[in-house]
């Protein structure tokens, strides 16, 4: 299928809109809709959040009278099933619409093709395919999540020119400044759960929180990185934790944003400075906890991206079973010695040929520091 110049220019618009759901849509897709007569849009929608009305009805809303015999551009193929809102693919048919075209095919098995399936049925043309990828990387997390039966893996690390990220006493606040920072909080902002180990949680007590406000998506965000309009939803917080060594007082403890603690089938689970968080008793691999298991539970749990803030081990794991999807390296330009802790615990690579190669996606200056997107080769 060959598309128009105005095609591209409309699917690119619905992209720009879908983005603004990046952080409110858990566990639903992002999704964006312009509804158009030629060049002349008519209406437009994004999902704003789960359970309340998806991107196709707000554009029919706006278009009104207008959307019959007009073509609509959807980033992800409508929905043709009723859940807690009815079935966009109907709404679509009953506005009238001439043509359909949908950037992906939407994986989740009440759907599946099934969207299409109908507006085809009712003589709507139908074409897949626009800025298929641009609509997939969108919604990563959902299709990693749908598919593969577990949730996209990002880790965040951050380290010295020399490879540290803390000194030998454990020390590391802070090693990258505000703007680094800030940018991590953002991409907290847009994941369904913030993970880490209890290591971490002994060592820095850490709140795994978004602390800052979303500002409005820039019209020009689509590839660039903007971060949606509206409170995020606040990210289950998520603690490796064997033997339930969290100890009272600790913030991951106090009830400010959902938090589930994974624990081994042995740990003594009845302390009541669990009170205000929920325990759960995951498959052990050797001495530590299933990361496989890890990852299945929450898929099941509805998360879709899964942001990983955590020590050398937990991180070096991950990465060791292949279930890193992508890293963020956050560079500061300073130095801690070799005496200094290392930014990822490996194993002894018995040659060159066994290296862990990555590719750069892209890489940013933020204020003092650098940060660059990396994803296995």
């Amino acid at each position: 299928m060959r598309f128009s110049t105005t095609d591209h220019l409309h699917m690119a618009h619905a992209l720009r809109l879908a983005e603004r759901g990046l952080c409110t849509t858990q566990p639903n897709p992002r999704v964006g809709c312009v509804i158009a007569h030629g060049e002349e849009v008519v209406g437009v929608g994004w999902h704003q959040r789960a359970g309340e009305p998806h991107a196709e009805v707000f554009a029919l809303r706006e278009a009104g009278a207008r959307a019959r015999g007009a073509t609509a551009y959807v980033t992800l193929e409508p929905c043709a099933h009723q859940g807690r809102t009815p079935p966009c693919a109907e709404a679509l048919v009953a506005a009238g619409v001439a043509r359909v075209v949908v950037a992906v095919e939407d994986p989740f098995a009440q759907v599946d093709g099934r969207g299409i399936a109908r507006l085809r049925a009712a003589g709507i043309a139908v074409d897949v395919g626009l800025m298929r990828e641009a609509a997939r990387e969108l919604n990563l997390g959902f299709f990693s999540r749908i598919e593969r039966g577990r949730p996209w893996v990002r880790v965040k690390l951050a380290m010295s020119l020399d490879g540290r990220t803390a000194l030998a006493n454990g020390e590391s606040k802070w090693i990258t400044g505000e703007a680094a920072r800030a940018d991590v909080q953002r991409w907290r902002a847009r994941s369904s759960a913030i993970l880490t180990g209890s290591g971490t949680v002994l060592a820095d007590n850490p709140r795994l929180t978004v602390r800052l406000p979303l500002a409005p998506l820039s019209p020009d965000a689509v590839g660039g990185e903007g971060w949606g309009e509206g409170a995020a939803l606040a990210p289950l917080r998520v603690v490796l934790d064997r033997h339930l060594r969290t100890p009272a007082g600790s913030h991951v403890l106090a009830g400010s944003a959902p938090t589930l603690l994974l624990h081994g089938a042995g740990a003594s689970c009845g302390e009541d400075r669990f009170a205000a968080v929920e325990l759960a008793a995951v498959a052990q691999q050797g001495d530590a906890l299933d990361l496989h298991a890890v990852l299945a539970l929450l898929a099941a749990r509805d998360v879709n991206e899964l942001h990983v803030e955590a020590g050398p081990t937990l991180c070096g794991a991950l990465l060791a079973a292949g279930l890193v999807d992508e890293l963020l390296l956050y560079i500061a330009p300073l130095l801690l010695g070799d005496a200094a802790r290392p930014l990822l615990q490996l194993p002894t690579l018995a040659d060159m040929a066994a290296r862990w190669q990555l590719r750069v996606l892209d890489q940013r200056q933020l204020g003092p520091d650098w940060r660059l997107r990396l994803r296995p080769a």
